[in-house]
């Protein structure tokens, strides 16, 4: 097992757009449904899997595009890291000062490193300078608990940590 993540900053109001956030029905809406109804659908159903919004259920990172993923780990304690190492480089943006706090920074990364130790998935989200928003996420990969089917979106993982992009 390893760890993928993940991190996303944008608009509040792009990351409120759930449609594009959860995998589309798995039948299409019936022929008698709107133009409009069957129109968003397929859009769904063509945007979702490479969308670079954050899914609602972390699980479906994995099905993203490998050029999504910011590191890769094998151990939980570095991906942990990793994540850390975003919340101190985003807290001085955070929307509210209690969510800059050391101790409650720390708390969560003590928090993330003892979840993926068992195989679960991280995520976190926070608002920034409004309106944008923040989101991270550690998921865990081959397997992951919630979707073992799902194959890992990275190809090549003989270099497993990759620099994190720079913040917007």
């Amino acid at each position: 097992m390893h760890h993928h993540g993940y991190l996303w900053t944008g608009p509040k109001q792009r990351f409120d757009d759930e449609a594009l956030r959860r995998p589309p029905p798995p039948h299409p809406p019936p022929d008698s449904s709107s133009p409009e109804l069957i129109q968003r659908h397929r859009e769904v159903r063509a945007e979702f899997p490479v969308v670079d919004l954050p899914p609602l259920e972390t699980a479906y990172w994995l099905i993203k595009p490998e050029k999504l993923i910011r590191g890769t780990w094998d151990e939980p304690k570095g991906a942990a890291a990793w994540f850390g190492e975003r919340l101190a480089e985003y807290a001085p943006r955070f929307g509210s000062e209690a969510e800059r706090e050391g101790r409650r920074l720390a708390g969560l990364v003590g928090s993330a490193a003892a979840r993926l130790g068992w195989g679960g998935d991280v995520s976190h989200g926070c608002y920034l300078e409004r309106p944008l928003f923040l989101s991270l996420a550690l998921v865990c990969c081959s397997p992951n608990r919630s979707m073992p089917e799902v194959a890992c979106p990275a190809r090549a993982l003989s270099a497993r940590v990759r620099p994190a992009a720079t913040p917007p």
